[in-house]
C-alpha cells in the first residue's frame, strides 16, 4: 500500500506540471456561474459574534524576532484578535460594481479553500465544543456542542485550531494543479495562524491526530452536511496558548462526546469532477498518529532589528499581492540579507515555529536589483544537510561562493552571475512580475528524500513553502516592499535551467518581491464596515 501511495504521488506530481508547450490539465475557461462562494456558512447552528480587536499590540520588529508579549488570557477578546489577524478579512477591493474581499491569509486566485476551525473545552465567552470560523461576519458557528459539561477550570491554557480545504474552490479554475495550490494555502494559513499567535504571547504546537480522527472531531465526516462535491478535507491541528499541551488535555479534547448540528449551504450550483484530486487526496491520507520530528540544529544568531516600530497588527492588515511591479526600483542589500535571514528557522521564531520540523525546502534566488549586489542566481540554503545534495544535484559548472561580508550563518551562496530577468519571466508562465521585481524565488523541496518518509509528506512540503511565502509577504511589507506568489512556471524548464535531471529536487512555488505599481482604478474599503464596525 505505501509503494502504491507513492506512486500516486508522484504520477499526480508528474501530471500536474506546466510545460511550455501545454499546462497542467485545466477548466480551458471560467464558468462564472459556477464560481465557488468564497465563504463557507453553516445553516441553522447558533453563532458567537467576535468582536473587533482595538488594542495596538507589538511591534513587528518584536514579532519577526521573537520577542512575545507577556501571554495573553484564553478568551473571547484575544480568540477574536487572532482570528481576526490570521484568517480575517483585511480590507474589500472594487472595481465599478464588481467588489471582493482581501483577507490575512493569501490565496492562490484569492479562492480562499483554507476553512478553520476551533476545537475547545471552554473558556470566558465560549463554551466548549467546536466552531467554525466565518471570516465574512467575524463569527464562531458552533458546529457540536458538548454533551456532558466539563468540571469549571479558572483559566483554560489553551485550544486547537484546525484546518481544512475545499478543493472544488481552487479545482474551479485551476484544474488539476489545485490539489498543490490548496496545500500552499494551507502553508500561508498556518505561518499567518503562527504570527498572529505571537501577537499575543501565545505559542504554537502541531499535533499529531490521524486525518480521519481530525475529521470525526471537526464533523467534517458526516457527509450528509456537504455536497459531496464540495466535501473538506482535513489538513492538520495545532494546539495554541500559553504553553506547550499537556497531554491530558489534549486527549480530553479529542475523545470528548458531543453534538453535532447544523448542514453547509452549497457553494456552486454545479462542478466539475478532478479524479487526479481524490486519489492523489487519498494517496496523501495520514492514517496513523506520528511523532512530529523536532527540528535539530546549530542555534542562528539572533534577527538584526529593522529600522522603524511599525505595529505587527497593522503590517498583517495591510499585506497585499502585488499585480504589478515598477521594473525600476532597487532594493538596499541590508533589506534583503534581512529578508532572507528571516526564511531561516529559528527555536520560537514566527512563523515557523508553528512547523518546527527540520527544513526540507532551499531556495534559488533569482536577483535583478538589489543595490551593491550582483545580479544572477544565488541559492539560500536553509538546512546545512541541503548543500552537498544541491551542489551535486545543480550544474556542475557554477560558483558556490559566498558573497563578501555575508553572515556565515545565512547559508547564501552566488552561483552564477548575469540578467536573469528574461529567465525568471519566462519560466514563471511568462509573467512580467518575476522580471520586473528586486529578486524572485523558486523553492526548492528535497522531494525524494521527503517522500521516503511516506506519501503524505508531499502535502508538507507545499506547507512549509506556503509558510516561507507567507514570511515573503510580510518581510516585504516591513521592507516598504510588496510580494506575490506565483504558483503558475514551468515545472521542468525550472528544473533544465538549474541543471537537474530527475526528482531529487523539484520546484514546488514561486515568489517575487519588488516596488508595487498600483492599480488606481481599484477602489479600497474597509473589512468590516457591513458589520456596522
Amino acid at each position: 500500500m505505501s509503494e502504491q501511495r507513492l506512486r500516486q504521488v508522484y504520477a499526480y506530481h508528474f501530471d500536474s506540471k506546466h510545460r511550455p508547450e501545454r499546462y497542467a490539465p485545466g477548466p480551458g475557461g471560467l464558468d462564472w456561474a459556477t464560481q465557488p462562494d468564497p465563504f463557507r456558512t453553516f445553516e441553522d447552528v447558533p453563532r458567537i459574534r467576535l468582536p473587533l480587536p482595538t488594542q495596538a499590540g507589538p511591534a513587528f520588529a518584536d514579532v519577526r524576532a521573537g520577542r512575545r508579549p507577556e501571554a495573553a488570557r484564553v478568551d473571547l477578546g484575544h480568540l477574536a484578535a487572532l482570528l481576526r489577524l490570521s484568517m480575517g478579512l483585511s480590507a474589500w477591493k472594487a472595481y465599478g460594481d464588481a467588489r471582493w474581499a482581501l483577507r490575512c491569509n493569501p490565496s492562490s486566485g484569492n479562492l480562499h479553500p483554507t476553512e478553520c476551525y476551533l476545537v475547545t473545552g471552554g473558556c470566558l465567552g465560549v463554551p466548549g465544543g467546536v466552531y467554525h470560523y466565518h471570516s465574512h461576519d467575524h463569527c464562531l458557528e458552533e458546529r457540536a456542542s458538548e454533551l456532558t459539561e466539563p468540571a469549571a477550570a479558572a483559566e483554560p491554557a489553551g485550544l486547537v485550531i484546525a484546518l481544512t480545504s475545499v478543493h472544488w474552490r481552487e479545482a474551479w479554475k485551476y484544474g488539476l494543479r489545485a490539489y498543490r495550490y490548496c496545500q500552499h494555502d494551507v502553508g500561508h494559513a498556518l505561518a499567518a495562524i503562527g504570527y498572529a499567535a505571537a501577537t499575543l504571547g501565545w505559542s504554537v504546537e502541531p499535533l499529531d491526530w490521524p486525518d480521519a480522527a481530525l475529521a470525526a472531531r471537526l464533523g467534517i465526516d458526516r457527509a450528509a452536511d456537504f455536497d459531496p462535491q464540495e466535501l473538506e478535507a482535513p489538513d492538520l491541528a495545532v494546539w495554541i496558548g500559553k504553553g506547550p499541551p499537556r497531554h491530558a488535555e489534549i486527549e480530553a479534547l479529542l475523545n470528548r462526546p458531543r453534538s453535532y448540528a447544523g448542514r453547509a449551504r452549497p457553494l456552486s450550483p454545479d462542478h466539475v469532477d478532478w479524479p487526479g484530486i481524490h486519489l492523489v487526496h487519498q494517496a496523501c491520507e495520514r492514517d496513523s498518529p506520528r511523532p512530529v520530528e523536532l527540528a535539530e540544529a546549530a542555534p542562528l544568531p539572533p534577527l538584526v532589528d529593522r529600522e522603524g516600530g511599525q505595529g505587527a497588527a497593522a503590517l498583517i492588515r495591510q499585506r497585499r499581492s502585488a499585480v504589478a511591479f515598477d521594473g525600476r526600483s532597487a532594493m538596499t542589500r541590508d533589506a534583503w540579507l534581512s529578508i532572507l535571514d528571516a526564511l531561516l528557522p529559528r527555536a520560537g521564531v514566527p512563523p515557523f515555529d508553528a512547523w518546527p520540523r527540520a527544513p526540507r525546502v532551499s531556495l534559488i534566488l533569482f536577483v535583478h536589483r538589489v543595490s551593491g549586489v550582483t545580479p544572477g542566481l544565488y541559492a539560500l540554503v536553509r538546512s546545512p544537510e541541503h548543500l552537498d545534495r544541491l551542489r551535486k544535484s545543480l550544474r556542475p559548472d557554477w560558483l558556490w561562493s559566498v558573497p563578501d561580508e555575508v553572515p556565515a550563518h545565512l547559508g547564501l551562496y552566488r552561483l552564477v552571475d548575469g540578467d536573469a530577468c528574461d529567465a525568471a519571466r519566462a519560466l514563471s508562465c511568462h509573467q512580467a512580475i518575476a522580471g520586473d521585481s528586486c529578486f524572485a524565488v523558486a523553492m526548492l523541496a528535497d522531494f525524494d528524500v521527503a517522500l521516503a518518509d511516506g506519501a503524505w509528506r508531499y502535502r508538507e512540503l507545499f506547507w512549509e513553502c506556503g509558510s516561507i511565502g507567507q514570511a515573503l509577504y510580510l518581510e516585504a511589507e516591513a521592507a516598504g516592499l510588496r510580494g506575490t506568489g506565483i504558483g503558475c512556471f514551468f515545472d521542468d524548464a525550472v528544473h533544465a535551467l538549474l541543471g537537474i535531471q530527475d526528482t531529487r529536487w523539484q520546484s514546488l512555488y514561486h515568489f517575487t518581491v519588488g516596488a508595487p505599481v498600483e492599480d488606481v482604478r481599484l477602489r479600497t474599503e474597509p473589512p468590516y464596515a457591513h458589520l456596522g464596525n
